[in-house]
């Protein structure tokens, strides 16, 4: 008798009980009334349109009266506000930020670094960056930070990881111009010739690289004497791509002299960062290869003008000047000549969440508006190679998008103030309610 009464008790509770847990896994509905979006695809902006988001895609974008909403959706209101894709910026470094000089290289440990780190993530997230880069970080803190992010337990942009940055002995990323008794116990990304190339790579996508970061070339913030001269050979750089291809990665070349850009265009890299003394020969070649420039503007501006602040030598500084005046001459030749161009900003130099800061430049020096908002969203997600998922609001993709209380087209700066943000249909930012 009493396993007849179970039984009968199970016949009820269990529908109830499977339509319980039905409820509970179903997916959060939301939809979002905006009053202006931007289609990048397009180059338009559309009035009055509705975002049908269920869970961490967009399912349907039509105009107000067009989507059907479902009973259950959350409204979220914001016909005030214009809205774009989410930000994305091809060049940062998450995991520090420039604060004092000699502190920042010999009284910070990477366990410093680790605890700072998740700061700097929703700084750039709030800033309307629901996508970032980043190319270059000590002792896999970015792989860290990533993994974090992803398990929703701490804020923060998506991360494609470059691991340490390769440099050659005496090169960009390596410790330069300090005594040879110094030694600094961490892992390192200097390599010399082809084989210490191949199995660094290894070992860097090993434990969690999402791309290769490369230095072709001397840099401003080291202690080289040059900022543009050539620190790998062309064999060197091919056996950098090549390696990397074989594991299904991309590579960024680290470059600013005209020698060191094109040996990297030509071995194959996917993306020249700063770029700063490309010439036409360069420009030739990335328009035949179709390589990504990033260019990095903004950050050579804030060494100018915050150098004494951060107590950096006086040699970087003059660094900077110098190429900061022939840079963006070669910036305003590639986009007349129809480079393309990927938003990255090399955030950590200057403090993270100004991000947004590189569109007013890139504007000045002769994109328009709505290019210069592509370059952060469409052709950004092309070079990350997510453009199936990130760099525009369509059905099928990430609900990733950001909103401003101005006309973007009008004043491209009213993108440092962004008053909403939403990252696969979370919301992390709302000024507006």
């Amino acid at each position: 008798m009493n396993r007849i009464v179970t039984f009968l008790l199970l016949l009820v509770w269990l529908p109830a009980a499977l339509a319980q847990q039905h409820t509970q896994n179903k997916p959060v509905v939301v939809a979002l009334k905006a009053g202006h979006l931007v289609d990048v695809v397009n180059a338009r902006v559309l009035e009055k349109q509705v975002l049908l988001i269920e869970g961490e895609k967009i399912k349907a974008i039509g105009a107000e009266g067009s989507v059907t909403i479902p009973a259950e959706a959350k409204v979220v209101d914001l016909r005030t506000a214009t809205v774009l894709p989410g930000l994305i910026d091809c060049h940062t470094h998450i995991t520090s930020q420039t604060e004092n000089y000699l502190s920042d290289k010999f009284r910070k440990s990477p366990i410093d670094l680790a605890v700072e780190a998740h700061l700097y993530a929703q700084k750039t997230l709030e800033a309307g960056f629901t996508a970032c880069r980043d190319v270059g970080s000590m002792e896999f803190i970015d792989v860290a930070l990533k993994k974090a992010i992803n398990d929703g337990k701490i804020a923060g942009p998506r991360l494609s990881v470059a691991g340490h940055t390769l440099s050659a002995t005496g090169g960009h990323a390596d410790l330069s111009g300090f005594s040879p008794y110094l030694h600094i116990d961490n892992f390192k990304g200097v390599v010399d010739g082809a084989d210490e190339i191949r199995k660094k790579i290894r070992w860097n996508i090993k434990y969690g690289a999402d791309l290769i970061k490369f230095t072709a070339t001397a840099g401003v913030l080291s202690e080289e004497e040059s900022f543009g001269a050539p620190q790998f050979s062309a064999e060197e750089m091919k056996a950098i791509v090549d390696e990397a291809a074989m594991w299904g990665k991309k590579v960024a070349a680290h470059a600013h002299g005209a020698e060191g850009i094109k040996r990297a265009i030509q071995a194959g890299v996917s993306s020249i960062e700063h770029g700063s003394l490309l010439d036409d020969e360069g420009i030739s070649l990335m328009k035949e290869h179709g390589t990504y420039l990033v260019p990095t503007v903004f950050a050579g501006n804030a060494v100018e003008k915050y150098g004494k602040q951060w107590n950096l030598p006086d040699k970087l500084i003059e660094k900077a000047r110098a190429v900061n005046a022939k840079k963006r001459e070669s910036f305003r030749q590639a986009i007349k000549a129809g480079v393309k161009i990927a938003y990255g900003t090399d955030a950590g130099v200057f403090p993270h969440g100004l991000n947004a800061a590189d569109f007013r430049l890139l504007v000045e020096l002769g994109m328009t508006p709505m290019q210069a908002i592509q370059s952060a969203t469409l052709v950004a997600s092309e070079l990350l190679g997510q453009s199936d998922r990130l760099g525009s609001l369509q059905p099928g993709k990430y609900a990733d998008l950001i909103a401003i209380q101005a006309d973007p087209l009008k004043d491209i700066g009213t993108l440092e103030s962004i008053v909403f943000v939403m990252k696969g249909g979370v919301i992390y930012k709302n000024k507006l309610q």
